[in-house]
């Protein structure tokens, strides 16, 4: 019997349209001259009208018709009674003590994700959520005990970077001088589910993210993180062209089971012949290899040296991620000294093996804490750990 669907989109909502004006946020620009063209947008107007309606929501965040002045009045108001330009609702903002900060927002449904933006000196960058919840159950990870509800559309995942460079005050104003200086800069599918089971709306939100005419964000500037969906990885290679990490986190199956169980599905060996097969994988586009460390589970010597075994044939670097406690969390960090054992290891084969500073602990919005309020499983820490297999 054939495998299912790798992609998830029977539980993207909401499927039909609701009544009333349409959302251009999310369109592709082919989609939005067709929407537009249905709507009563002569076909000979139709790739200039495109072009110029999307400047203005993507280049300039515009979002009242009204503002768009290189249309006509007419135009402009039949544009008005049929479409909007929407973007996830804020519900609350935190901010950490190191100028992280943490958005609730709520989208289609009542539902709600959380969106990260992490400012360093080089760069300023945006964790996007793909789902909101994750089937994967990774049981190191909070966002893994808050079941899968749905996918998020295109509209929903762009929608997230828009309302952060609202938040930033980001938008360059028309006709002024073009500032080089971005505080969004990069672009990470790191946030709450896996990118790789909801493709074709994270491939349309990224291109969009990417045009030369919009948001403007080269594709380098972008990696999408996954745990391993394997039949799926040269798709985002040929189709997106982003950078490529991967949640990685053991150097055996029976540990990768447990830590990531869609090792079950696709194993380690699996996973690493995908990789040195990807298109992009060279060394000016390497591979990242996202590590947890785990006190005794998975950071001794030999974990580093079967590791470096592994990457063997990829152009990669590895970052080791201190892992950041939730409560509840049925695991502890490595010490200091133990992660910096590891990564002289790996460093001293000929990897890049970078210690990941936690950010925005304080607030819950380090790598693995993202977990929607109004989804938050009342679970115990006994509990938890039974879940991930490590009670008898």
């Amino acid at each position: 019997m054939a495998d299912a669907p790798i992609t998830q989109d029977v539980l993207t909502i909401p499927r039909k349209l609701p009544e009333g004006p349409v959302n251009l946020v999310g369109l592709t620009r082919p989609q939005l001259r067709d929407v537009l063209i249905a709507h009563g947008t002569p076909e000979k107007q139709a790739k200039m009208r495109v072009g110029q309606i999307w400047q203005w929501i993507y280049q300039w965040g515009v979002r009242d018709f009204d503002a768009m002045t290189n249309l006509s009045k007419v135009y402009r108001a039949e544009l008005a009674e049929t479409f909007v330009i929407e973007v996830p609702e804020v519900v609350s903002k935190q901010v950490s003590v190191d100028g992280t900060r943490k958005w609730l927002v709520r989208i289609a449904g009542g539902h709600e994700v959380e969106v990260v933006y992490i400012p360093e000196e080089d760069r300023g960058t945006l964790c996007v959520s793909s789902q909101v919840g994750c089937t994967l159950t990774c049981s190191f990870c909070h966002t893994g005990t808050q079941k899968l509800v749905r996918n998020l559309t295109s509209a929903e995942i762009v929608g997230q970077v828009m309302m952060a460079r609202d938040d930033l005050d980001e938008w360059p104003v028309p006709g002024a001088p073009k500032d080089e200086t971005r505080l969004l800069s990069n672009i990470v599918l790191m946030g709450m589910g896996e990118p790789l089971y909801n493709f074709e709306n994270v491939r349309d939100a990224m291109k969009i993210c990417m045009d030369e005419e919009g948001i403007q964000l080269s594709r380098r500037r972008i990696t999408l993180s996954t745990s391993g969906v394997v039949p799926e990885i040269e798709r985002t290679a040929n189709e997106i062209g982003c950078q490529l990490a991967v949640s990685f986190h053991a150097t055996t199956d029976d540990v990768r089971n447990t830590l990531v169980p869609i090792n079950k599905r696709w194993n380690i060996e699996a996973l690493l012949e995908a990789l040195k097969a990807y298109p992009r994988g060279r060394n000016s586009e390497r591979i990242t290899f996202e590590y947890v460390m785990l006190d005794g589970v998975n950071d001794t010597d030999a974990d580093a040296h079967r590791l470096v075994k592994l990457l063997e044939g990829i152009p990669a670097k590895v970052n080791l991620i201190p892992f950041n406690e939730w409560p509840g969390a049925p695991y502890k960090r490595s010490s200091n000294n133990r992660i910096r054992a590891f990564a002289n290891i790996i460093y001293n084969a000929g990897y890049a093996s970078p210690i990941r500073t936690p950010r925005g602990e304080d607030i819950l919005a380090a790598c693995g804490q993202l977990k929607s309020a109004t989804e938050r499983a009342r679970k115990s820490r006994k509990e938890i750990a039974a879940e991930a297999g490590l009670t008898s």
